[in-house]
């Protein structure tokens, strides 16, 4: 099974490879400067590969790596924390709610701005934004789970006087495993594309928001679809990971 998902996943990338190969090629046949505008898939792998060549890729990488999964990591800890008080206080629903739906549905980029003269630095900026991106997915996939639970199960632990701790560890928890799964793999997506999208805006010291900035100021389109692939791989990296823990963290409970 896991031999075939490798294989329609591999089968999907050459494909879409294969269509960007093509816009590329197409293109070059009527644009003098058609690098410019969509570099060939080769061209931006190979310029990947020369960037990885070099020690300010690695600061670059890592920096944005750290700051966007420290901030995944606070944004998924406030989330899960304002679910919990939400579950079991309907007066603490009343007051976070509307939070957080005003959150989830701000612009990333309204908050950049707002956090831009807030804060004290850029690499702030990116924190916080992709740690509100992240906290309001927590906050929805809890609740929901937790408002899921079947009302004949809690009604049978109460007839069988199970402790709150039994309570929730063989009925809350099994509700629980496959949201937090599903935040987890929402709430990476979401870190990096606010992350990135602040430090595009901001542009700290390291940060491959900066990088794709300056290959958008400067023209250098591969350069631009090089360090956006970094993004990707890393983002998935990072989401493969998270999931993983996840998975283990299940089976030993």
């Amino acid at each position: 099974m896991r031999r075939k998902n490798l294989l329609r996943t591999l089968i999907a990338v050459l494909f879409w490879l294969g269509v960007w190969q093509f816009a590329a090629w197409r293109l070059s046949l009527s644009v003098q400067w058609s690098e410019l505008l969509l570099p060939y898939p080769m061209s931006a792998l190979r310029r990947l590969f020369e960037l990885m060549a070099g020690a300010e890729f690695w600061l670059t990488a890592l920096a944005s790596f750290a700051r966007i999964l420290a901030a995944f990591a606070a944004g998924a800890l406030a989330g899960s924390l304002l679910a919990a008080l939400c579950c079991v206080s309907a007066a603490g629903s009343a007051l976070i709610s509307p939070m957080m739906h005003v959150v989830r549905a701000t612009p990333v980029a309204s908050f950049i701005i707002l956090l831009l003269l807030w804060l004290p630095g850029p690499g702030w900026v990116s924190f916080t934004s992709a740690a509100l991106m992240t906290a309001p997915v927590f906050w929805s996939n809890l609740c929901r789970a937790v408002d899921g639970v079947d009302p004949a199960l809690l009604e049978m632990a109460r007839a069988y006087r199970l402790g709150r701790g039994k309570v929730f560890r063989h009925i809350y928890m099994p509700a629980l495993r496959p949201a937090l799964a599903a935040a987890c793999e929402s709430g990476v997506g979401l870190a990096w594309k606010s992350g990135v999208a602040a430090e595009v805006l901001t542009r700290p010291a390291y940060a491959i928001g900066r990088m794709v900035y300056e290959s958008k100021l400067y023209l250098e389109t591969t350069d631009l679809f090089a360090w956006t692939a970094a993004v990707v791989l890393l983002s998935l990296a990072v989401e493969k990971g998270v999931r993983a823990i996840v998975k283990r963290g299940g089976r030993n409970a």
